[in-house]
């Protein structure tokens, strides 16, 4: 039986269509703006946590560049600890309150966060402030992939996934451009000591973080997806993830989640620390050196948003199995590539270089739009922000080992070895895709499949 939802209400109801996407029953336009809204603000606004670090370890710690990358990893292992503990209770509340109230309230405890970043005395007191940002995180994306499950119906999946991964480009690279690249810089020119580039910085994204928090409570659907059904019981919400992964398909995307969430972070982090190390060793200044880092992860996220345009456009078209087989194949090729970046070439950045991250950047998203078309079309919807939570556990653990691991192979192997550990990562889930697109492909456009 495939096990790809219908949206939400009777089999006769149908939802409006805004251009070339039809929506699920329920789904208003301003809802779908807002979602895109969401989708630009939450990941463009998330990934400053990457640039933010380095500030931080080098303005207000003085941090000797051989420590960065352990020190980037544990915290990120900080943000996947906290997220393992709450996506679980976070997808059960949001099947029980409503995706709106989740992703606004996460949405301004992330602002806070990083209103605090900047001010901590210790690495440990850093951590403290890297977790409250985490308790944020895991609520406002976390409902981001829910959302998209329950906004679009079936037969607009992929496009609305590729649209909202495209907002997530466009988020990227302007919060990257604006706050990352141009206002360190601006500030050091202005006279401004480093630690309060630092400072002044995060305030301003703190305030982006809550003024979008409310622009997500205004917009967003209220409540949950109305069916015809009793709400599940709440053991049935409890359990529902874990059950979930009885069918092979969902099994998979909770592999998928595994790499797609570890390859982003992986690029975040280490993309914008390799820059901004190498800016350091060729004498630029620690306030304005992570704009160096943040120029090879603004090349990332071009190339990914130009090819995320061609993916959506075409994978509609394509078994959702299938199309994890390809994704993850890209994310392997791409990763495994940068053993070929020669560090003299990032400052002055050449072409060569920047081909090697824009090809990095493709890797990324086609993971990443792998694995969310198959656990959108997956995900049962009585139970969706459930399975959906634990999809992002996945995820999360995914993180934890990646940031682990990745932060010490990078100083003591170089800065290259973390994205190779995501590429081989990235093979073993290709090849785990190509067994069940033989063995439980699920729905295949254009053919009816007969009951497994």
């Amino acid at each position: 039986m495939n096990n790809a939802s219908s949206s939400a209400g009777s089999p006769g109801d149908k939802g409006i269509k805004v251009g070339f996407l039809e929506l699920a029953p329920g789904i208003s336009r301003l809802n779908l703006f807002v979602y895109f809204y969401s989708c630009f603000a939450t990941i463009g606004l998330l990934t400053f946590v990457s640039t933010g670090t380095g500030l931080v370890l080098n303005a207000n710690f003085g941090m000797h560049i051989g420590e960065q990358g352990t020190a980037s990893g544990d915290l990120v292992i900080v943000t996947e600890i906290v997220q393992i503990l709450i996506f679980g209770v976070v997808g059960v509340i949001a099947d029980r309150i409503g995706r709106r109230e989740v992703a606004a309230v996460g949405m301004v405890v992330m602002g806070l966060g990083y209103m605090l970043y900047p001010f901590a005395d210790s690495v440990g007191e850093l951590m403290i402030y890297r977790a409250i940002y985490a308790l944020g995180l895991g609520a406002s994306t976390g409902m981001l992939q829910t959302m998209a499950a329950d906004y679009p119906a079936d037969s607009s999946r992929g496009k609305l996934v590729a649209l909202g991964g495209i907002c997530n480009g466009i988020g990227v690279i302007l919060i990257t451009v604006v706050f990352a690249a141009r206002v360190p810089p601006m500030l050091v020119e202005a006279g401004f000591e480093s630690i309060d580039v630092s400072r002044i910085t995060h305030v301003l994204v703190a305030a982006a973080c809550m003024i979008s928090g409310v622009i997500y409570w205004l917009g967003l659907k209220k409540g949950v997806p109305q069916t015809h059904e009793d709400p599940p019981p709440m053991r049935e919400l409890v359990l529902g993830g874990l059950k979930a992964g009885l069918n092979p398909r969902i099994a998979l995307s909770y592999a998928c989640a595994f790499i797609a969430r570890s390859d982003q972070v992986v690029l975040g982090t280490f993309t914008v620390m390799w820059g901004t190390i190498v800016a350091i060793e060729a004498g630029v200044d620690p306030g304005a050196a992570s704009s160096k880092g943040a120029v090879l992860f603004a090349i990332s996220a071009t190339a990914s948003l130009v090819w995320l345009g061609l993916l959506g456009a075409i994978m509609d078209r394509f078994n959702r199995v299938s199309g994890v087989v390809f994704c993850m194949g890209m994310s392997a090729v791409a990763y495994c590539s940068m053993i070929m970046v020669d560090n003299t070439r990032i400052v002055p950045l050449q072409l060569d270089t920047a081909l090697h991250f824009a090809f990095l950047g493709i890797g990324q998203i086609s993971a990443f739009f792998g694995a969310t078309t198959l656990i959108s079309q997956e995900a049962p919807a009585r139970t969706r922000g459930t399975v959906v939570g634990m999809f992002n556990t996945c995820g999360a653990i995914g993180i934890f080992f990646a940031a682990g691991v990745g932060g010490r192979l990078f100083d003591s192997i170089g800065p290259y070895a973390p994205f190779m550990l995501i590429g081989v990562i990235s093979l073993l889930v290709a090849l785990m895709a190509l067994i069940v697109r033989l063995k439980s492909p699920g729905y295949i456009p254009g053919k009816r499949l007969p009951a497994e």
